[in-house]
């Protein structure tokens, strides 16, 4: 160290409560996605964190914000796991295809666990209220970013210049949702590696 380097503070520990708050995400977020989003309920989640209904229920106030939470919990680690890598890549192709691997890398271990924002979508796609806003939100915030990456694609000469952008879009969301029900749902053997093939069409 030199001698006019200054000593890095201790990190401080969070307090206490939000300690406690992230423990009960974390097992909430689990059980989601064993079960969904609709099967969450303040008891099942006291139960399996050894706390009390009171304790649980201290700390959202409703079984809504503890829905609400673990869908802000999941898009937060879903970003980290997903999105914030790729943007090391360079603009263009490069980046698209960082975000696309991923994605295929991330959904590849949701198979066996199951992903909020498919079982979400199909437990709130026609129930109105903030948790289907928190997950039309977060998904929005993510093909949002898919949309950029590819136009920045078009833009840099990565694809071709008659590619239409939002079909591109609409069409590497579609492989997500087929290997979802193929490899989940079916158990088709081969399902990522035809959902790789198809992302090189997409892109030919």
């Amino acid at each position: 160290m030199s001698a006019t380097a200054v000593p890095a503070k201790p990190a401080r520990a969070a307090p206490k409560g939000q300690q406690t708050k992230a423990i009960i995400v974390d097992a909430a977020l689990a059980l989601a996605a064993q079960i969904g989003l609709e099967g969450l309920s303040i008891g099942a989640v006291a139960e399996i964190t050894k706390m009390s209904k009171s304790g649980v229920f201290a700390h959202f106030g409703s079984r809504e914000e503890l829905q609400i939470s673990v869908v802000r919990e999941y898009h937060a680690r879903f970003e980290q796991e997903v999105f914030f890598p790729a943007l090391q890549a360079p603009r263009g192709l490069p980046r698209l295809r960082a975000m696309f691997a991923n994605w295929m890398k991330r959904t590849s271990t949701e198979i066996d666990s199951g992903c909020i924002y498919i079982s979400g979508a199909s437990e709130f796609d026609d129930r109105p209220g903030p948790v289907r806003d928190a997950l039309v939100e977060s998904v929005s915030i993510w093909q949002a970013a898919v949309l950029r990456a590819i136009v920045q694609s078009k833009t840099e000469g990565h694809l071709r210049a008659d590619a239409d952008e939002r079909q591109v879009g609409f069409e590497i969301h579609g492989l997500i949702l087929a290997l979802h029900y193929e490899a989940r749902f079916l158990q088709v053997p081969g399902s990522i590696g035809r959902a790789n093939v198809g992302f090189d069409n997409i892109l030919a």
